[in-house]
């Protein structure tokens, strides 16, 4: 081993925080055996910083990420205020189907979901989503959420919850079966006679739209919608 060069590629990692290429070239040897020696080796949060000052293609790549992040916020910031506009004309539907995903939706950023038991609620849900957004059917999905007595008419209750959003079974995503519980003695107290739909349309444009129109019909701002993970409030 070449133990004066490797003890010079560490120094040069840790004191000076120098690139892999940099150091191979200094001392003299490959970057594959630097990389071997100083692996280990942790750069401080302002090595880093002068590392990919001083690289061209990293310095770019970070300045595309951040061009791309502000983008799609300004992106989401337009269909937020889209929807605070379509609240400001008044339409019943628009006005009932925002509140109810404001009650019963799963908040994410680039996606709505809406789950619930009742086909009623459900299907009034998939009305409001036609008429205010119009989406291609490809981008909706269903995803059904069974009790274990489902198993045996599972394709029967999948069929109830595609009539009910109207939509084809190429629409349906795996459904989740669950099994018995030991606490009620393989007996359903909470009785669903469908168990529970998740009605899904992928679109950013649209799930921004409805989180303005909230804020609007609301009278609050909600920064946190703008950048929200899925499952946040």
């Amino acid at each position: 081993m070449k133990i004066r060069e490797r003890d010079e590629a560490r120094t040069l990692r840790r004191e000076q925080g120098q690139s892999i290429k940099e150091i191979a070239r200094a001392v003299g040897v490959s970057t594959s055996s630097v990389s071997r020696w100083v692996h280990d080796i942790e750069l401080t949060a302002e090595q880093v910083d002068l590392l990919r000052a001083r690289n061209p293609i990293l310095n770019g790549q970070a300045k595309g990420a951040r061009t791309r992040v502000a983008r799609g916020r300004m992106r989401r910031l337009a269909a937020q205020a889209e929807g605070r506009a379509a609240a400001r004309r008044g339409d019943p539907l628009h006005l009932a189907g925002c509140m109810l995903f404001w009650a019963e939706g799963s908040k994410s950023r680039n996606a709505v979901h809406f789950t619930n038991s009742d086909p009623e609620m459900v299907a009034f849900f998939a009305r409001f989503i036609r008429r205010s957004f119009a989406p291609p059917q490809e981008r909706m999905r269903v995803w059904c959420n069974l009790h274990a007595d489902h198993a045996e008419r599972q394709r029967a209750v999948e069929d109830h919850w595609l009539r009910t959003v109207d939509l084809p079974r190429s629409c349906l995503v795996k459904s989740t079966v669950n099994l018995h519980s030991r606490a009620t003695r393989r007996r359903r107290t909470n009785m669903l006679p469908y168990g529970t739909c998740r009605l899904s349309v992928h679109s950013t444009a649209i799930v921004q739209h409805i989180y303005g129109a909230i804020q609007e019909y609301g009278g609050f701002d909600r920064e946190a919608w703008l950048d929200c993970a899925p499952g946040a409030a």
